[in-house]
């Protein structure tokens, strides 16, 4: 599964890690997340994430 890096502040979306505080189980992938989910640092969309 690819990482992705959110293009404001840098954090690296691991698939392999999830996102524990977001509720997001390890293993999930960056296209499965749900719509509303945010980067848990600065807070923006999905839509502002890239592969990394």
């Amino acid at each position: 599964m690819k990482k992705y890096v959110c293009k404001i502040c840098g954090y690296v979306y691991d698939p392999t890690a999830g996102d524990l505080d977001g509720k997001i189980a390890p293993g999930t992938a960056f296209e499965d997340l749900p719509d509303d989910w945010t980067c848990p640092l600065c807070g923006v969309g999905k839509e502002d994430f890239e592969e990394e």
